[in-house]
């Protein structure tokens, strides 16, 4: 049951990506709204929903480094290392590539872009949609992150096209990741700890 209801849910929220639908849905971290990151009018809704100033960029949840490379200006040599060397999810802040939403950037273009290493949900649905996956918290701009599907604002479930039920009733927290931006020499500039 649990194997085929995770499988339905994947194919789900796949096929709410594919027809450029915003989705609620949990990530490595905490709930999410989430779109191909390939896509300005779905970036542009959950914006909207949000009500989020456009100058405040959201990341892209990646499954690997080749997914990291499609959305990365340039990926730097030390990239495995750093990922071998992590405690706890890290979003990595680098020079965007062309392929990433424009109203994705950040005003300098760049980009945070996130592998995800621990949760097979996101991994799968990353992995069929095979683009990257806007990943920011479900939540209403100012207000905290939903840790849990329970904390999320009706006004939030209410404004997505799907809201995706696997680990719905999961009360585990998790902590927002850690993001860093990568320097040219390949070091690590520490934004948010």
């Amino acid at each position: 049951m649990t194997t085929k209801f995770f499988r339905e849910e994947v194919e789900s929220a796949v096929d709410a990506l594919l027809m450029q639908q915003v989705l609620l849905y949990p990530t490595d971290t905490v709930w999410g709204l989430g779109c191909d990151a390939e896509v300005p009018q779905a970036v542009q809704k959950i914006y909207e929903l949000k009500n989020r100033p456009a100058e405040k960029a959201a990341i892209v949840l990646v499954a690997d480094a080749q997914m990291f490379a499609r959305y990365a200006a340039s990926v730097p040599d030390n990239l495995p290392e750093l990922l071998a060397a992590q405690q706890r999810p890290t979003t990595y802040v680098v020079p965007a590539s062309h392929r990433v939403a424009p109203n994705l950037l950040a005003p300098d273009g760049t980009i945070g872009l996130r592998i995800v290493q621990q949760d097979e949900f996101c991994q799968m649905v990353l992995r069929r949609l095979g683009h990257g996956l806007v990943s920011t918290s479900a939540n209403l701009s100012g207000e905290p992150s939903p840790a849990v599907y329970a904390e999320v604002d009706p006004r939030i479930v209410r404004g997505v096209d799907y809201v995706v039920r696997w680990r719905q009733d999961d009360t585990t927290r998790s902590q927002p990741s850690r993001v860093v931006r990568l320097l040219p020499d390949g070091g690590l500039e520490v934004l948010r700890g």
